[in-house]
C-alpha cells in the first residue's frame, strides 16, 4: 500500500493549508454544509487519510460506512479506469449497458432470500428508499408509510418525513409528505435500563399496536425500518423485534423494507445486518458501501412486488451510471475475495474488547453496542442514563485533533461510532483506541489518573 499505515501529525490539526482552505470555504459553499473534520483531505487508503498538511489520520469513519473496502481499493480503481476509457454515459434508459445488469444479478444473488428478485439502481440512499415506498404503494395500492423513532432514512421531503430526528435533517424544511406515521423502535439501553432485559417480541407487539390503533393494517403499504439504527445511534433492537415485524407484515400484506443504506455490504459481520436475525425483507435498499465512494443505490425485491411498476415509472439519468456499476462490482469482488465478512467480525471483537474495557472503568460510558465494524458507546451523565452530548462533542473534538477521525451520532448526539475501513490494520485500531483512552481520561477532571490506571491495568 503507498501511504504509510500509521498515524502520523506533522501540524497541530487543523494545519496552515487546512485552516487557508476553510478561509476559502466560506465565500464559496453555504454555511448550511457541515464537516466533521477541521482538515482537507488529499490521499486516502487502507486506514488513513492523509491531509494537505501531511497529517496521516487514522479513518474510523469511512465517509459514514461508503469506503468500506478502502477509499483507494484496486481492483475499484483498475475496474473505474477500464470502464472509464471505454464510456462514462449513455443512460441506461437509452441505451443500457451490461454493467448495470451484472450488479443487478450480484444483488439478487447476495442479498437474503432464495425468492426470485429484482434490482433498479439509483444515486443515493435518499432516492432509492423513497423509490422502494413508491414500488410498496403501486405494488398495495394503500398510501400509508411507517418508520420507527430515531430512524434515519436521508434529506429530501420523503425521506426527511420518514426520518425523526428534528436538528440538523428537518428544522425548518416543511411541510413533509403526508402519510407517514411512526412507531416505536427497540431501544434495549432505554427499555430495560442498564440491568433490564429488553423483550424484542414485546417492544414489537407495542409498535404493531400503536400502527393497528393510529394506521390500520388496511391502510399500510409498507413499513420501513433500519435493522440497525444509524444516525438514531446504532441503536441494535431486542432480539426478536425485527422477526415479530416482519411477521406481522406478511400477515397482513404490508411490504417489509430494510433500509441496509449504512449496514449493508459486510459492514455488520454479515453481508447485510438483516441476517443477524434470519429476517428476509420484501425490498432491501442499499447504498453507501456498494460502489467504494462512486454514487450508486438500489432497491432489491420480490419480483412481484418490483415488476408492479408501470413501465417507466422507475429510472432516472444518472441512477446505475457505468462507472459506479464497475465500482460495485470491484467491490463485491473484493469483499468477497479478501473475506471482508470475517474481517469485519475481527475488527468489531477488537473493537468492542477496547470499549468495554474502558466502560467497565468509565461509568459515562452507558453502552457499547453494534455489530462486526460497526460499533458505538452511548454517552451518560454519571449515575444516570440521561445522554450527554457535551462530552460526545468534547471526546469527538479532542480525538480529531490527535489524528483520529472519530463520528458522533443519535439522537441527542451523544453516541460516539466507530466505521473503520474493512482494510484497517489491528494496529490502527489498536492506536485509535489508545487515543480514545487517552482522550476520556483528560475530559474526566479529578479522574483522569485513575481511568488511565485502570484501563491500563485492564489492557
Amino acid at each position: 500500500m503507498s501511504i504509510d499505515q500509521s498515524r502520523l501529525l506533522r501540524t497541530a490539526v487543523p494545519g496552515p493549508r487546512s485552516v487557508a482552505l476553510t478561509e476559502r470555504r466560506r465565500a464559496a459553499v453555504p454555511a448550511g454544509v457541515g464537516s466533521t473534520m477541521p482538515v482537507w483531505a488529499v490521499e486516502a487508503g487502507g486506514g488513513i487519510v492523509v491531509d494537505v498538511d501531511g497529517n496521516r489520520l487514522i479513518d474510523l469513519g469511512s465517509g459514514i460506512a461508503v469506503t468500506t473496502v478502502g477509499a483507494s481499493a484496486p481492483r475499484v480503481v483498475a475496474a473505474v479506469r477500464e470502464q472509464l476509457e471505454s464510456f462514462t454515459h449513455t443512460c441506461f434508459m437509452v441505451t443500457p449497458y451490461e454493467p448495470y445488469l451484472a450488479v443487478a444479478e450480484a444483488l439478487n444473488r447476495l442479498t437474503p432470500g432464495d425468492h426470485d428478485k429484482r434490482t433498479v439502481l439509483f444515486n443515493s440512499g435518499a432516492e432509492a428508499v423513497e423509490n422502494a415506498i413508491k414500488i410498496a404503494r403501486s405494488a398495495t395500492g394503500r398510501t400509508a408509510v411507517v418508520a420507527f423513532d430515531h430512524a434515519y432514512h436521508g434529506r429530501t421531503n420523503l425521506t426527511m418525513a420518514l426520518t425523526a430526528k428534528n436538528l440538523p435533517y428537518k428544522h425548518g424544511f416543511g411541510p413533509f409528505a403526508s402519510e407517514v406515521y411512526r412507531a416505536p423502535m427497540s431501544y434495549p439501553l432505554r427499555d430495560g435500563g442498564i440491568d433490564g432485559t429488553p423483550d424484542g417480541a414485546a417492544a414489537a407487539a407495542r409498535a404493531i399496536d400503536l400502527i393497528d390503533k393510529r394506521v390500520g393494517s388496511d391502510n399500510l403499504a409498507a413499513l420501513v425500518i433500519e435493522p440497525i439504527q444509524g444516525e438514531g445511534g446504532f441503536i441494535v433492537p431486542a432480539p426478536g423485534f425485527l422477526a415479530a415485524l416482519a411477521q406481522w407484515c406478511r400477515d397482513h400484506g404490508v411490504v417489509f423494507i430494510a433500509d441496509e443504506v449504512q449496514t449493508g455490504f459486510a459492514r455488520t459481520g454479515a453481508m447485510f445486518a438483516c441476517e443477524h436475525e434470519g429476517v428476509v425483507p420484501d425490498l432491501i435498499v442499499t447504498a453507501k458501501g456498494i460502489a467504494a465512494g462512486l454514487p450508486l443505490s438500489a432497491v432489491t425485491g420480490r419480483a412481484e412486488l418490483m415488476d408492479a411498476v408501470h413501465v417507466g415509472g422507475l429510472g432516472g439519468t444518472y441512477g446505475g451510471n457505468p462507472l459506479a456499476c464497475a465500482a460495485a462490482l470491484a467491490a463485491i469482488d473484493t469483499i468477497e475475495t479478501d473475506g471482508l465478512v470475517e474481517r469485519a467480525q475481527e475488527i468489531g471483537a477488537l473493537l468492542v474488547d477496547r470499549l468495554t474495557a474502558l466502560a467497565s472503568v468509565d461509568p459515562r460510558i452507558g453502552q457499547v453496542r453494534g455489530r462486526g465494524a460497526m460499533i458505538a458507546v452511548e454517552l451518560v451523565r454519571l449515575g444516570t442514563l440521561e445522554p450527554d452530548p457535551a462530552l460526545a462533542r468534547e471526546v469527538a473534538a479532542a480525538a480529531h485533533r490527535q489524528g483520529v477521525i472519530v463520528l458522533t451520532c443519535g439522537t441527542w448526539g451523544n453516541v460516539l461510532r466507530f466505521l473503520p475501513p474493512l482494510t484497517i490494520s489491528d494496529a490502527l485500531v489498536h492506536d485509535a483506541m489508545d487515543v480514545l483512552e487517552s482522550v476520556f481520561a483528560d475530559a474526566a477532571p479529578g479522574a483522569g489518573a485513575r481511568i488511565a490506571r485502570a484501563t491500563a491495568s485492564v489492557g
